[in-house]
């Protein structure tokens, strides 16, 4: 890659592992190009990153055609520094929707960042983020939406929560929305907590274990990020695998 290494006074690297970034900057390649013709759908499941020297980067840049649909699963986990980037431009009545999931230990820093382009009227976007951290991990979003002037009856929607196992893990996250037509509904909700400790005990009064109650507590939250899935098959996977890494999780 021939452009410079970023800095943190570039937004979308603010969180970034600069360091860990530099060992490889200059193999990685350019973003990969994705082309979704008018009127079709085309989806995409990434399960792992693709991890060089303990780094694993995730550059994604797709055009969505009039009335077309572009579906993106995520899982962020297996790197000391993992990233992935997603931009996204929107034709007429198209629709983008993404499900992700970040799954952090240690001291791993691990990212979702996308740009979402609604650069024609009628499309609509809906983004589904759930990260679960322990120890000294750091999980961040960052989401902006971008709509244009003439991009009206846009809708657009991010939902991101976070999930702190460890007080010292740390979630960040920045929606951000740019809008410039006036006929359009946006909206994005962002939330950090911890495990619920009523519904723990509510869970351990009914004959649960509490590894058992963790467990199922979390499998439900990380569910949301994929319960849009409409293969079944693809849905229990991407299910199946975040369990088996949140199990090896403290």
């Amino acid at each position: 890659m021939n452009a410079p290494l970023p800095t943190r006074r570039d937004e979308a690297w603010r969180y970034a592992d600069l360091k860990a970034l530099a060992t490889v900057w200059s193999k990685l390649d350019g973003p990969e190009q994705i082309h979704v013709p008018a009127g079709e759908s085309q989806s995409r499941q990434i399960a792992e990153l693709p991890v060089v020297d303990g780094v694993g980067v995730i550059d994604l840049d797709v055009t969505i055609g009039d009335n077309a649909t572009f579906t993106l699963y995520l899982l962020a986990h297996n790197a000391d520094y993992g990233r992935i980037h997603v931009r996204a431009t929107l034709g007429n009545g198209s629709h983008f929707e993404l499900g992700g999931a970040i799954l952090g230990s240690g001291q791993q820093t691990l990212e979702i960042v996308t740009e979402t382009i609604h650069a024609e009227p009628n499309a609509t976007s809906n983004q589904v983020v759930r990260s679960v951290l322990a120890d000294k991990a750091t999980g961040s979003f960052l989401g902006r939406i971008n709509v244009a002037r003439h991009a009206q009856k846009t809708d657009a929607a991010q939902s991101v929560k976070a999930m702190l196992l460890d007080r010292g893990a740390t979630a960040n996250a920045k929606p951000e929305l740019e809008i410039f037509a006036d006929d359009v509904k946006c909206a994005h909700g962002a939330t950090v907590g911890e495990l619920d400790k009523q519904a723990l005990f509510y869970m351990a009064s009914r004959g649960l274990d509490p590894a058992t109650a963790k467990k199922l507590m979390l499998q439900a939250f990380i569910a949301d990020a994929f319960v849009s899935v409409g293969d079944d098959v693809v849905r229990e996977g991407l299910e199946s695998k975040a369990l088996e890494v949140m199990e090896g999780l403290s």
